[in-house]
């Protein structure tokens, strides 16, 4: 059932959606990493689950989500955590970790929640957590014109999706204590990685690029 979805959308995605995306080819096809992207929340969570395929991924989403049928049922057939936002869900963090422990792709929104423009919001730093208790490789990933998607079907006009993929990066503390400051510091040096890769226009409140002091952040091959 799991491949017949899968396939579904890519059928679906490619039909709907021109998609321009070279660096898919330089995800590692085993071994455990987090990818942090941006989320607009239209297209790109099935046609990232979709076309990475045969690769093993997971995610968080929101608990609320499981109320509707169709997510519910397609978030357990893609085995996504469940989280409580808004508190420290102890539950959710472990099951993320044991997915890396088992060589999963984690999916990771640091904005915590929709941008339905497109343009960056500041991020949450639930990130630096998963990310300091299990030192995997992090990629960051950026996509636009998906927001684009339901506008363009309503005119029956394809949609441009753009995917770009950055190096991969750890989180190195270099001996300094953890802090909420600290740790909000290093979700944004991670957001002005995505940044990066995203045009100016959707750069939002990471658009001064200059302020990206990437610190705590160090390239891995």
């Amino acid at each position: 059932m799991s491949w017949f979805v899968n396939f579904v959308i890519r059928v679906y995605t490619r039909i709907v959606c021109r998609i321009d995306a070279p660096d898919f080819q330089k995800v590692p096809m085993t071994g455990p990493l987090i990818v942090v992207t941006n989320h607009t929340g239209q297209v790109e969570v099935p046609l990232f689950y979709a076309h990475l395929q045969p690769r093993r991924m997971t995610a968080w989403a929101k608990i609320e989500a499981w109320d509707y049928p169709i997510m519910h049922w397609v978030f357990n057939l893609w085995g996504i955590i469940p989280i409580r936002r808004g508190e420290a869900d102890m539950h959710a963090l472990k099951a993320a970790i044991r997915a890396l422990d088992n060589g999963y792709i984690f999916g990771i929104a640091p904005e915590g929640t929709r941008n339905r423009n497109g343009i960056l919001i500041r991020a949450q730093p639930g990130t630096v957590i998963l990310a300091l208790h299990t030192g995997v490789p992090i990629f960051p990933l950026a996509h636009w014109g998906g927001e684009k998607l339901m506008k363009n079907l309503k005119r029956l006009k394809r949609t441009d999706f753009h995917i770009r993929l950055g190096k991969p990066f750890k989180v190195d503390m270099q001996g300094v204590k953890v802090t909420g400051e600290i740790r909000q510091q290093i979700v944004d040096e991670m957001m002005y990685k995505i940044a990066e890769l995203l045009p100016p226009e959707y750069r939002g409140v990471y658009s001064d690029l200059s302020k990206a002091t990437g610190k705590f952040l160090v390239d891995v091959d």
